[in-house]
């Protein structure tokens, strides 16, 4: 039995959830099937889910196909939890991809489809809802087509689509595209001996291979289109690999606290064999933490193990420090991010009553389910404040205080997260013991402007052994520290720091005294001196802050274009193209992140309720008008 770890995706209301159910309960795990808007699904368990109706977490359930066993995690659709979804495609091997019949491909299927491609996630593609009023087949598939990509393979037909008498037709489509990636299937095609076996194993291959991705039509609600699709799922996905007698190797995607407030760690294993009572080194600093209890999925359950192999997804408890990202045993290669990070923020205002002892302890748990909430406390307004990427999981965050930690929070208006760049070069430099430096540290930096992407990166221009090696350590990390407030308070992401003099004074003490720490440098002066410097250099240098853009595209009845052109214009909004085609109109354009709400609530009454946006973010760029915007307190700027 092989084991294949699925991830079901799509944008909000799609039925990636009903689909899950159905999925369940044409397999025998489940016997009635759960419903979204009842709150009784299998997979959305948090209360929070259920009241809503939408997924905030993923979750993972088991089930098996004939050989197959197969880990199906269901992610969040809503475009506010997207990092949630990135924790996942990293431990993937196959995903379906949720597209509704109804209202088509939309912004997140877009985002979705990208990643899943870029990062070469073997996909299949389900069109759900054939049953609803307003079901299309052609339609959608040539959306899916034009929208998502043209590597696509139609795995049958539907008959009587917008009724609940709608069923899927199976049958393989679209021999072409395969043949133009197969010169056997080509050859045969072009002399008429092509078969259904022949079909059939270059679909597995290019399927496999993220050259095709075949589509299947159906409705989670009557069961249409589902036993095909489970069938595609068995055949043309591939197994988890992994060696299980290698070294260990895995990735932890998701961190949960258990009743007694234990941490446990959902992993996926690449490689090795991992048991309980195993050591096993973990995250950047390469702490052990000792494995006391594991748990796999299995038949729609979790089952107690003493080991778990290479392809498997497990619960690991024991692992204390353990954060979500980290890699298990032998360090792999981090994938990076796939999604762009949070571009809004806001401050969470404790209620009257409320202790902030137990708020902030409350924040940095859930900071440890989801780190892009990237808390930040203020020390001058003793403020804590969250990054985020909407307004509903502003909500969803004040309503878990509120049920899990008996917290009572609101929040300040939503803000957009800018960040500084660098404008010039600027150095600085403070010498020990010389013009009032109150600590044991020469410390000398350069401050330059980097390609964007590029991150912070430290150099030396001075000798390594010039001084102990932990006293650069403590520059470097208090340098990427400091960086995460420039002059206006906003992170500097993109620039070279280079270390251009250093010097300390030895260990020394008074004759026949011990250490005397007020004659010898420690790590701490070089920790004290470093932001004085850099604080200098940043000065010199000059920063300008920037603002995130969203890219957007709106489509709209084309009579409404009058009336949307001057509201985009009042959000500055910057529309770099406009089409008219038939009866619809289509803008695309830049959008500054936090007018982005305001845009999307607008739109309905702009457009008679049929105007549809997608939007995703597009660059960071200066801000050239009204008042330069502070984070923080402005102490810095002189």
């Amino acid at each position: 039995m092989h084991v294949l770890n699925l991830g079901i995706l799509a944008h909000v209301d799609a039925g990636k959830t009903s689909l899950t159910e159905r999925l369940l309960h044409s397999v025998g795990v489940i016997d009635e099937i759960g419903s979204v808007d009842a709150g009784s699904t299998q997979t959305d368990t948090l209360a929070l889910e259920r009241r809503r109706g939408i997924t905030i977490k993923s979750a993972v359930v088991s089930f098996a196909v004939d050989d197959v066993t197969v880990n199906l995690i269901d992610t969040p659709g809503h475009p506010d939890f997207i990092a949630e979804v990135e924790r996942v495609l990293g431990v993937l091997d196959g995903a379906v991809l949720v597209v509704s019949a109804v209202e088509g491909v939309q912004a997140q299927t877009r985002v979705l489809m990208r990643t899943l491609e870029r990062l070469r996630i073997p996909t299949l593609v389900f069109v759900n809802k054939i049953d609803r009023r307003g079901a299309r087949y052609d339609g959608v598939l040539r959306a899916v087509a034009e929208r998502l990509t043209p590597a696509i393979v139609p795995m049958g037909t539907v008959d009587r689509p917008g009724t609940r008498a709608a069923r899927f037709l199976p049958g393989i489509g679209a021999p072409d595209v395969l043949a133009d990636r197969d010169d056997e299937l080509l050859s045969a095609w072009v002399e008429g001996r092509v078969d259904e076996d022949l079909l059939r194993g270059a679909l597995v291959t290019q399927t496999r291979q993220t050259l095709v991705h075949p589509v299947y039509f159906g409705s989670a609600v009557t069961g249409a289109g589902v036993p095909e699709l489970i069938t595609g799922i068995k055949e043309l996905l591939p197994a988890a690999g992994g060696d299980r007698e290698g070294p260990v190797s895995g990735t932890v995607f998701k961190v949960e606290r258990g009743p007694a407030g234990e941490k446990i760690a959902y992993a996926r294993l690449f490689s090795g064999t991992l048991g309980i009572r195993d050591r096993v080194p973990f995250g950047e600093a390469r702490t052990e933490g000792l494995v006391t209890a594991i748990r796999v999925f299995d038949g729609g359950s979790e089952q107690r193990r003493d080991t778990v192999p290479a392809g498997r997804i497990a619960k690991l408890w024991g692992l204390a420090g353990v954060r979500i990202g980290d890699t298990l045993g032998e360090p792999r290669k981090a994938p990076g991010h796939f999604f762009a990070p949070p571009t809004l923020e806001t401050v969470v205002v404790p209620g009257p009553d409320t202790d902030t002892r137990s708020l902030h302890l409350a924040l940095t748990q859930l900071a440890e389910q989801d780190p892009l909430i990237d808390l930040r406390y203020d020390e001058a307004r003793q403020e804590t404040s969250v990054s985020l990427y909407g307004e509903v999981q502003k909500e969803v965050v004040q309503a878990t205080l509120a049920e899990e930690f008996g917290l009572d929070v609101t929040f300040r208006e939503t803000t957009p997260l800018c960040v500084e760049r660098l404008v010039g070069t600027g150095s600085a430099v403070e010498f020990n013991k010389q013009g009032g430096n109150p600590f044991l540290a020469t410390v000398g930096l350069r401050v330059e402007p980097a390609p964007v992407g590029c991150g912070v990166e430290f150099r030396l221009e001075v000798e390594l052994g010039a001084m102990p090696y932990a006293f650069f350590r403590a520059v470097e990390d208090t340098v990427r520290e400091t960086l995460g407030q420039g002059l206006y308070g906003w992170p500097v992401p993109d620039c070279t720091v280079t270390m251009t003099h250093c010097g300390y004074s030895p260990r020394q003490s008074h004759a026949h005294q011990g250490f005397n720490k007020t004659m010898s440098s420690t790590g701490a002066d070089f920790r004290g001196v470093t932001p004085l410097v850099l604080d200098q250099a940043l000065h010199r240098a000059g920063t300008r802050v920037h603002e995130p853009l969203h890219r957007f595209r709106v489509e709209a009845p084309a009579d409404t274009l009058g009336a949307l052109l001057p509201v985009l214009a009042g959000l500055r909004a910057v529309p770099e193209s406009t089409g008219i085609r038939g009866d619809t109109c289509c803008v695309e354009g830049l959008v500054p992140a936090a007018r982005l709400h305001e845009l999307e609530q607008r739109l309905p009454g702009l457009t008679r309720g049929e105007g549809e946006m997608e939007s995703a973010f597009g660059h960071y760029s200066a801000v050239t008008h009204g008042p330069v915007p502070y984070r923080a307190t402005p102490t810095r700027k002189s």
